[in-house]
């Protein structure tokens, strides 16, 4: 297992971890404020917060190269921050917008950029991961040595889908991560009481598919375990599986109470595990940032949420005849 302890021995920068702390409280300031808007009833539907996970997704678009792909299920805000889409973008989507990245007409979960290689946000619980095969399939078909990043949780990792896909990947030889987001609660069913076996990342090797569990609370330990993940990728060698045990602070949705835990086990989660919280101790302990540069950090990273927030009310609705565009028939 990946842990932070190990990623720390190596050599991370100043800039590295600024950067990482700057992400990660970017998505987090920016599902805060999402939260409000849903709250005031500006966004609608469905609405699945990261907070917490930040650390992922972060840790493994840092060992990403440009051109590598990524697709995830719903819970996917902080997917699209962290592969660079623009936050405004995002925000306005969420608020069914024209100036959103799918015209308004996606909403939380079904967003892509093809520029920034999103392929979403999809709203049915696995259905990403065939997905995630196909586009690692079409770069094993034209030649390219690019790796396509599989997002799905652990309620996900029971889907039988899932295992079609490990056997297709694993026979073609694909060149795809898929990453198990373990939260330990999916929808509101611990772990403990939904799954038998003791590790998700090991069902893989019924198939042949190596993996690893990796501390997903910590950002270095993701890198490092997502920089081999995709060595082995790219040498050639078909996919591999992360199971990033993490874990989320707020409830499945916002229509969620999250009364299957205790305040107590989630306090004792911010309060020990923090990703952003871990960066930031590093950061100071190590004399790389002052509580005043950090404090100005995060007003900045507030000031472009806020940015966000304000382009979303200011962009209009979609017109009416966008009913009929982007559709098959």
């Amino acid at each position: 297992m990946a842990t932070a302890k190990s990623a720390k021995k190596s050599n991370i920068s100043k800039d590295e971890l600024l950067a990482y702390y700057r992400d990660m409280l970017l998505i987090r300031r920016f599902e805060e404020k999402a939260g409000q808007l849903y709250g005031m009833g500006l966004i609608g539907g469905f609405c699945h917060l990261y907070i917490g996970q930040e650390a992922v997704v972060v840790g493994l678009e840092a060992a990403a190269d440009e051109g590598d792909k990524r697709v995830t299920s719903y819970r996917d805000h902080g997917h699209m921050l962290a592969c660079g889409m623009d936050p405004k973008g995002v925000m306005a989507e969420l608020t069914g917008r024209e100036g959103g990245y799918s015209k308004g007409k996606g909403g939380s979960m079904h967003m892509f950029s093809t520029e920034r290689h999103f392929y979403g946000g999809h709203g049915i619980v696995g259905a990403q991961v065939p997905i995630g095969a196909g586009l690692a399939f079409s770069d094993m078909y034209k030649g390219t040595d690019r790796v396509t990043f599989t997002y799905f949780g652990d309620g996900a990792a029971n889907q039988g889908q899932v295992y079609e896909t490990y056997n297709m990947a694993e026979l073609w030889n694909l060149p795809v991560v898929f990453v198990i987001e373990n939260n330990q609660y999916a929808m509101g069913t611990s772990v403990k009481r939904s799954t038998k076996s003791p590790s998700l990342w090991e069902r893989g090797a019924a198939y042949g598919i190596e993996g690893e569990e990796v501390d997903g609370m910590s950002v270095l330990a993701v890198k490092e375990a997502g920089e081999k993940a995709i060595a082995h990728c790219r040498a050639g060698k078909g996919p591999y599986i992360l199971e990033m045990k993490t874990y989320r602070y707020r409830g499945h949705s916002m229509s969620d109470p999250a009364k299957y835990r205790t305040r107590e086990e989630v306090q004792k989660m911010r309060d020990e595990k923090d990703p952003i919280e871990n960066i930031r101790e590093m950061l100071i302990t190590g004399k790389h940032a002052s509580e005043e540069d950090l404090k100005a950090i995060d007003k900045e990273i507030k000031e472009i949420v806020n940015e966000a927030a304000d382009f979303s009310r200011e962009s209009p609705e979609p017109a009416l005849d966008e009913l009929w565009t982007d559709i098959y028939a």
